[in-house]
């Protein structure tokens, strides 16, 4: 009894600390920070002048005492949500709720989805075996190791309440040891892609995901024993700071590509300042404050266009494992410039199973979409519109974590910067965009599906493999112009201009392919 009520007083304080009450004694708070900060002077940096100064180490971190009579025996630090969630129960709750709208186990490839074609153009990639719409960023986990081609349908929901229920991974999910064939599933999950969906590897896993003694996971390590360790969806640390209390990023590959190319490599000055870079136990990790509101790199942080697996080089064909740091890489590239970048990097995804031209299978390239938009250019970032501000039951304002589209609160997201407009002519406008941008994704679909079926014409008729080859290249340049707004999710509304002009490219490129193949065939049939 007396246990229970000390940890319950321990706490009660660690609560109160977190709300910022004045009134607790230096016992009450326990550990000395200065004890802390001796070795970890980085923390102390952060927490100069931060709203979280205040808080006691043991409001995240446990086995302090111990810790601190023997280095070599490590606090353990809460990665829980509910963690931050005792203070910030608006965002917490905002977070976990369910966006009714955006169905479970959509797939994008079938005859109504966004991309019908997808399975013919993708083919043989594993993503033709499930490839689903996005939902609600609580479900992001489960949903990843639930899919068909993660580990051949090993994960399934425990029933169909995980579906509609956010919790913890394995509260959710069950392990069937069962898996399916090659034919209807693929086994394609790796350590790199769990990187964007949780944080629960921040502490062990070393930046970029190299191999080290001190780190339990790597980029080579078995991913059915790292999702173990896997518990919660990405969250609050993995844009907020705990001890800066500002806005951060800790995605290794975005960090990299920054020190690379920049923060906003198209812009002229590159977003010189705008993050700064910091690194922890000998480069063991790094963080990037950013110093000023800039939603688009937290965002970033998952929603780009980024590699996660291994493949091949283009010219001599050479294998690219996961042990090499290509299969961990933000090329920070937009859709007509990014081609050019993988060749230079010297990097493929997989060959097309007609043409077999190198193709690149792209994810979620939301933040190089948005760059030199018209509402980037505006100053307007992620947040604005996916991140509407609401008011609690108290009337209290909060910015909602639910992370929304924002046709669906048209009146929240749009309107402050639209007075004049209604959210009827709002909708109206994002419609049209979308519409477009979706007929010329078709469009697009359509030519390069012809090329496929004219060069597997061409081959049998013995076309000559020099055009063949200038066939695959089109096919190539072709891929990556249609595919990147595929795997963009707004359909063309971040920015309308770059969409319209890639998807030109898009049919331009495989209608070449196609006309180069017809000629080729054309005296064979005189």
């Amino acid at each position: 009894m007396m246990r229970k009520r000390m940890w319950t007083l321990s706490l009660a304080a660690a609560i109160l600390l977190t709300s910022g009450l004045p009134g607790l004694s230096q016992a009450a708070k326990g550990a000395n920070k200065n004890d802390c900060f001796s070795c970890h002077a980085e923390v102390k940096k952060l927490y100069s002048g931060s709203t979280h100064g205040k808080l006691a180490c043991e409001t995240c971190h446990s086995g302090l005492a111990d810790h601190l009579k023997d280095d070599a025996v490590k606090p353990v630090t809460s990665l829980e949500l509910s963690t931050c969630g005792k203070c910030h129960k608006d965002q917490y709750e905002s977070f976990y709720r369910v966006n009714w709208d955006a169905q479970a186990r959509k797939e994008k490839g079938d005859p109504a989805g966004r991309s019908p074609m997808q399975d013919k153009l993708l083919a043989p990639h594993g993503f033709t075996k499930e490839h689903n719409e996005p939902r609600s960023h609580a479900f992001m986990v489960v949903d990843q190791l639930s899919v068909d081609r993660f580990a051949s349908g090993r994960y399934q929901f425990k029933d169909m309440f995980g579906y509609t229920r956010p919790g913890r991974t394995w509260d959710v999910l069950t392990d069937t040891g069962k898996t399916y064939p090659k034919e209807v599933s693929a086994s394609a999950g790796n350590p790199v892609c769990l990187q964007c969906k949780t944080n629960d590897l921040t502490l062990t896993w070393k930046h970029m995901g190299d191999k080290d003694p001190k780190a339990k996971w790597d980029r080579t390590s078995d991913v059915n024993e790292l999702i173990k360790d896997v518990h919660n969806p990405v969250g609050c640390i993995g844009c907020h700071d705990p001890h800066a209390a500002k806005p951060r990023i800790v995605r290794d590959a975005l960090i990299d590509g920054i020190e690379r190319d920049g923060a906003r490599p198209y812009d002229a000055d590159k977003g010189k300042g705008l993050v700064e870079i910091i690194s922890f136990r000998d480069d063991f990790r790094k963080i990037g404050l950013v110093s000023k509101k800039n939603s688009n790199l937290l965002c970033g942080q998952c929603h780009v266009e980024y590699n996660c697996n291994g493949g091949f080089e283009p010219e001599s064909g050479d294998k690219v494992t996961m042990a090499d740091r290509r299969a961990n890489h933000f090329p920070m590239k937009n859709a007509l410039d990014l081609l050019a970048h993988y060749d230079k990097l010297k990097f493929r995804d997989f060959k097309h199973a007609v043409t077999g031209a190198r193709l690149i299978k792209l994810q979620h390239p939301e933040m190089e979409t948005y760059w030199g938009s018209v509402h980037d250019l505006a100053g307007v970032g992620c947040s604005d519109c996916h991140m509407p501000k609401e008011k609690n039951k108290a009337g209290k304002t909060f910015s909602s974590h639910q992370v929304v589209r924002p046709k669906h609160h048209v009146k929240e997201s749009c309107l402050g910067c639209h007075p004049k407009s209604s959210v009827e002519e709002k909708l109206y406008q994002i419609q049209a965009v979308q519409n477009y941008t979706r007929g010329k994704m078709r469009e697009a679909e359509a030519a390069i599906g012809q090329l496929i079926d004219t060069y597997a014409k061409a081959k049998g008729k013995g076309v000559k493999e020099e055009v063949l080859a200038q066939a695959r290249q089109q096919h190539e340049i072709a891929h990556v112009l249609w595919e990147w707004w595929t795997a963009e999710n707004s359909d063309g509304w971040h920015n309308p201009q770059l969409a319209q002009t890639s998807l030109f490219d898009a049919i331009v490129a495989a209608k070449k392919g196609t006309d180069l193949l017809t000629a080729a065939m054309a005296p064979a049939a005189k």
